[in-house]
């Protein structure tokens, strides 16, 4: 009988492969086991095994497996009913959530090595100058890969000449699979099993008394084993005996010391505290937890809806006391990586080495360690906290999951595909298990507000600050007059710099929220209004002062800042708007003496980023800190006392329906940062338009007004929550072909939707990395079927894509855009 495998492949196809294998190798393959597999004319791939069985594809004649890469599942059964429902919800591949779900180091990937033939006769005169120069190379080297050669021949598509080599015979190309994950090895020495016994030892120390740096490290050795009782390693054996690396070799050379390696994981945490030190629940807190457990049990998601510094942590820090003590998983998801610098600390404190964290700022080999320590459920894995990728771990009993500010916009993937929202996919995903789903929030999103006044969802919530603490006084001001009078320093009012210099002078620490980082957003020829534009985008570039160029945000293209205009030769050059730098530099004028930090996606890059700065605030080696939604978010910092907001308007005026619900969770998410101890903190919010109604219902706390007010404006529009939306975007680098290709579309989608589709419409940057973009919007309403409409909106892709001249447009699906 023959044998054959469904294979998921790390591609945007739609369908499954079939491969065949040996009657022994079905008996070892399970669903979730990495293989090898050859894809197309050279590719190799790593493919996730989907089913074992004897049907053979009826179209194409089945491949034989290269090799099996795991002797267990790398993932679970539940993952992979998750990844289908991720796959068919958000209309993408289960190839695309493969590639996005695991990290990166179980993706092997084939990489072509080009050998020299040592059995041909080469003449040399018969070469051309390219190809001379890859024999030439190999001649010294015995593998090349494409990349090098493309580096030795200065040409960037190299197949022609790699054709011709082994057209002649020159050359020969082998395919190499290589593993990207390395695991940490840890030398250690001991002393030799001959030395064991006194006598023995005796004689050694006798025998090095005239290498005095040999038996100190001997003696170094002994020392060590006394204090720690733990094996000793190579480095601390180093430093303890000051000897140098060649004196342990030969130590080592002569038997004297065994060398032996360790396998460690490279993230590890010292537990610090006794995890008895969980705080006391106050009254509102304990009245929110029976909430939550009542809710529950009755197997409802639910909201819990805490006003800023309320203590929503310690509540969360109780379920999850509860959820590992009997002996699951829980699983605790964050907007930003930021937040889990500071959360980290204090879930060791209670939890110690049980917590582990996943997020992109960690290294491959970290990921795929703490991905291991998860599927075999591990002790040091039963908490995991980290930003939306945590959600794809394979967890094997998962209990919990929190979702902590639920609101945020970060949750949703945009780019690549799988474009899925966290939030949504963590409640189907407990689901699954039979688990609890948390979301917390200060600001709830409207539509989980809908889905608890719909009875989707239960609710608790708390309304009183944490040991009793007044929420900030707020405070607008208009800066229209004062601007028009110039009575502003800067982009600071009278009233926020007498506000920031009281809070200095009482040794308070101010933050400064500016939703733009760089310089200045626009430079512009005050001669002739030229400002310069990306070569790529549709946008401007970004002055960033510290670097002395302008950037464009959104492809990244960078270019030095011109002493003349470049279109008329003028050197009236001037700055349009401000970002988080100008107000820095600002404040470094008014204040030189003082402090100031600056915290956005310029200053946060590296791994400890987020870390440095936020440590060095809360140890108030910074007065004031200055930055964009990073700061907003959830952050615990005792000692501000006052909260500028620079500029309001830039949210309200944006082109968005949720433009106003955002600016509200926003302002009231940065406003919560101030007076978090027994002084009541400042606000001051800076508009044009201070009479406006979201900045009123910010300064009120008014979340109820402003939700009924959104609410009616979305069901007079057809927004959600009241309806779904399919946001279809198309994407090309010619622009002619695109509008007849999104036109074509579009008129497919009216013959079936109606009324209910709008567009296409060209987005405020049209045109990103050279390719110009259009959007349809698909509403959907409660009374359609939504798996009806993403079938129609495939069957309109597979005509579409039948029409040769459209087949290079992309088509791109966000399911629940937001």
């Amino acid at each position: 009988m023959q044998y054959f495998v469904n294979v998921i492949l790390p591609i945007p196809l739609e369908k499954l492969f079939t491969y065949s294998v040996s009657e022994s190798e079905a008996g070892i393959l399970l669903p979730g086991i990495r293989v090898a597999v050859p894809f197309g004319k050279s590719k190799i791939y790593t493919g996730l095994v989907h089913e074992v069985h004897n049907r053979p594809p009826t179209v194409y004649e089945a491949k034989e497996i290269h090799q099996i890469l795991d002797d267990i599942p790398l993932v679970t059964k539940i993952q992979l009913q998750h990844w289908q429902w991720i796959a068919d919800y958000y209309m993408c591949t289960i190839g695309e959530v493969f590639r996005t779900a695991v990290p990166s180091a179980f993706l092997l990937e084939s990489e072509t090595l080009i050998l020299r033939n040592k059995t041909a006769e080469i003449d040399e005169s018969d070469l051309k100058d390219d190809e001379f120069l890859v024999f030439e190379a190999l001649e010294h080297q015995p593998v090349l890969r494409v990349q090098e050669i493309s580096a030795i021949i200065d040409r960037k598509n190299v197949l022609p000449v790699l054709e011709r080599l082994m057209h002649k015979k020159i050359i020969n190309l082998k395919e190499e699979v290589y593993e990207q994950y390395k695991p940490k090895l840890i030398r250690y020495v001991q002393l030799g099993a001959e030395y064991n016994t006194e006598e023995a030892l005796e004689a050694l120390l006798k025998t090095l008394s005239r290498a005095p740096k040999q038996s100190q490290v001997i003696l170094s050795l002994f020392q060590l084993q006394a204090v720690t009782k733990k094996p000793v390693k190579v480095t601390d054996l180093e430093t303890e005996s000051g000897a140098s690396k060649a004196i342990i070799k030969s130590l080592i050379d002569k038997n004297i010391l065994d060398e032996y390696l360790i396998r460690t994981d490279r993230v590890n945490y010292e537990p610090t505290i006794n995890t008895s030190d969980i705080k006391a629940l106050n009254e509102y807190q304990q009245n929110a937890l029976q909430d939550i457990q009542k809710n529950f049990s009755e197997n409802k998601p639910t909201l819990l809806h805490g006003i800023t510094s309320s203590g929503k942590t310690e509540v969360y820090v109780k379920l999850i006391e509860d959820c590992i003590g009997s002996g699951k998983q829980a699983l605790y998801l964050l907007p930003e990586i930021a937040l889990t610098a500071q959360l980290i600390g204090r879930l060791q404190e209670y939890f110690g080495e049980k917590v582990s964290v996943y997020h992109s700022k960690y290294s491959i080999h970290e990921r795929v360690e703490v991905w291991n320590n998860v599927l075999q459920n591990r002790p040091k894995a039963q908490i995991i906290l980290g930003a939306r990728s945590a959600l794809f771990m394979p967890f094997t009993d998962l209990g919990l999951i929190i979702v902590d500010e639920e609101h945020e916009s970060s949750f949703k993937q945009y780019d690549p595909a799988p474009r899925y929202h966290a939030r949504d996919a963590a409640i189907i995903l407990s689901n699954m298990f039979g688990g609890n789903v948390l979301l917390g929030s200060a600001t709830p999103s409207v539509e989980s507000f809908y889905n608890v006044s719909q009875d989707k969802y239960g609710y608790a919530s708390i309304d009183r600050r944490y040991g009793n603490v007044l929420l900030p006084d707020m405070e607008l001001v208009g800066i229209k007059e004062q601007t028009r009078k110039k009575r502003m320093k800067g982009h600071f009012s009278e009233r926020l710099l007498q506000e920031i210099t009281e809070a200095l002078h009482i040794g308070e620490q101010i933050i400064l929220f500016q939703n733009r980082r760089g310089f200045a957003p626009i430079v512009e020829c005050t001669t002739c209004g030229h400002s310069p534009q990306c070569p790529n985008c549709d946008v401007s570039l970004t002055f960033h002062q510290y670097k002395n160029q302008l950037r464009c945000h959104y492809c990244g293209h960078h270019t030095a800042v011109q002493q003349s205009c470049m279109a008329c030769g003028s050197p009236t050059l001037d700055t349009k708007g401000f970002g988080t730098e100008q107000v820095q530099q600002e404040l470094q004028k008014l204040y030189p003496d003082v402090n100031v930090g600056r915290m956005d996606l310029d200053t946060t890059r590296g791994k400890h980023g987020y870390e440095k700065i936020i440590t060095s605030f809360e140890n108030q080696e910074l007065d004031i800190l200055v930055g964009t939604q990073m700061l907003t978010k959830g952050l615990d910092f005792r000692n501000v006392g006052l909260v500028g907001i620079m500029n309001a308007d830039t949210l309200l005026n944006f082109p968005d329906y949720r433009a106003h619900e955002r600016s509200f969770q926003l302002l009231t998410q940065v406003a919560g940062r101030a007076g978090r101890t027994q002084k009541r903190g400042k606000v001051i919010i800076q508009s044009y338009n201070p009479y406006h109604q979201i900045l009123k219902q910010v300064t009120t706390s008014d979340y109820v007004g402003m939700y009924n007010e959104q609410l009616y404006e979305r069901e007079q529009y057809k927004y959600p929550p009241i309806n779904r939306i399919i946001k279809v975007t198309f994407k090309h680098k010619d622009y002619n072909k695109l509008n007849e290709a999104a036109e074509w579309f579009t008129k497919s989608l009216r013959n079936i939707f109606r009324e209910n589709v709008l567009g296409p419409e060209y987005p405020p940057v049209a045109r990103i990395r050279n390719q110009y973009l259009k959007h349809v919007l698909v509403k959907i309403p409660k009374t359609q079927s939504l798996k009806k409409t993403k079938q129609g909106i495939k069957r309109i892709e597979a005509s579409f894509n039948a029409i040769s001249a459209y087949r290079s447009v992309r088509v791109i699906y966000n399911v629940d855009h937001i």
